[in-house]
């Protein structure tokens, strides 16, 4: 395994992060493909036997049982100074006032239940799910730092945001004096490269890690172009994300079957190494339901693509319309 600093800060992350969102009961999550306490667990034990100290999960994820299922399992499996558990705030956890947001009531309450399910008494990185529209961003950014200095948390960072929302909330914290995102978890993998335009330039000029989400676009990127699988035929987000695209994305996908081919390896590592090598990306956010997956994740770190390859993948690609803020 490798490991770099989260942007600017002295956090040391491994290079590949392990995204929990599957790991909780379908009967929870809502989600035919995600996976059981049970069958969850030897998942998160391989990721650590193989380096990876990463672990990323959030309130929202299944209603709180995603942060259980990793809570337990790395208490089991690891000790808690060799792991860096994220977690993430924003989205509502119940019906009605104050359920969900980035309000200060909010955050107090959610940072509180967020670290009993997971077990802990500190989180390492607290990232904002979504930008709030409805709530003062000083309240926010000063709630944040507040938890910060009560010991709670650990480093702030963000999420799936335009570049101009970062842009603001790093100045706002830099001008009260209070703690600054180090991370920006966005979208971003071969079939969506809109955060190229304005969010990396912004994020390595301010020394902001980004760890993006859905790398391999929900497992599109990993197989040829008229292959499925069970959870492309019920992930109803995937389709919101992608089915737009899917005429241009086509191309871009079989560049990815071409390189892979040529190379002898599987399409998801091909696709991670393209991701590895941009700058600033830090740790993608992988999912894994099968032993291949972190597999073909590590394998992907000893990639090098050359030019040529890397001509051959973001050649294909169009402008997209701008989509997972929501």
């Amino acid at each position: 395994m490798k490991y770099t600093r989260l942007g600017r800060s002295g956090l040391q992350v491994s290079r590949l992060c392990l995204g929990c969102m599957t790991y909780a009961p379908p009967e929870r999550s809502g989600y035919s493909w995600s996976l059981n306490e049970e069958q969850s667990r030897p998942f998160i034990r391989q990721a650590l036997e193989l380096g990876i100290n990463f672990f990323d999960t959030a309130n929202a994820y299944a209603k709180g049982a995603s942060e259980e299922v990793l809570g337990r399992a790395l208490k089991d499996f690891a000790r808690r100074d060799e792991v860096v558990i994220t977690s993430k705030v924003y989205n509502p956890m119940r019906p009605g006032p104050n359920g969900g947001g980035l309000s200060r009531k909010v955050i107090m309450h959610e940072i509180d239940q967020s670290l009993t399910r997971l077990g802990t008494d500190y989180i390492d990185l607290y990232q904002i799910h979504r930008w709030d529209y409805e709530t003062p961003l000083e309240e926010t950014l000063e709630a944040l730092h507040d938890l910060v200095k009560m010991g709670k948390v650990r480093y702030l960072g963000a999420s799936s945001m335009f570049a101009w929302q970062l842009c603001k909330a790093l100045h706002v914290a830099e001008r009260n004096g209070w703690t600054r995102f180090i991370a920006m978890q966005n979208h971003l993998n071969l079939l969506y490269r809109e955060e190229e335009r304005e969010m990396l330039g912004l994020c390595l000029a301010e020394g902001v890690g980004v760890t993006p989400w859905s790398p391999l676009a929900r497992g599109r990127l990993t197989r040829p172009v008229d292959a499925g699988s069970e959870r492309s035929g019920s992930d109803a987000y995937a389709r919101t994300l992608y089915d737009a695209t899917e005429a241009a994305d086509r191309r871009v996908i079989e560049a990815v079957t071409r390189v892979a081919t040529q190379r002898g390896t599987p399409q998801a590592q091909v696709a991670m190494a393209w991701l590895l090598q941009k700058q600033p990306v830090a740790s993608p956010v992988m999912g894994a339901t099968r032993v291949e997956h972190l597999q073909d994740a590590v394998a992907a770190l000893e990639i090098s693509l050359d030019a040529e390859e890397i001509r051959q993948l973001e050649a294909p690609y169009v402008p997209h319309a701008v989509v997972g803020f929501a």
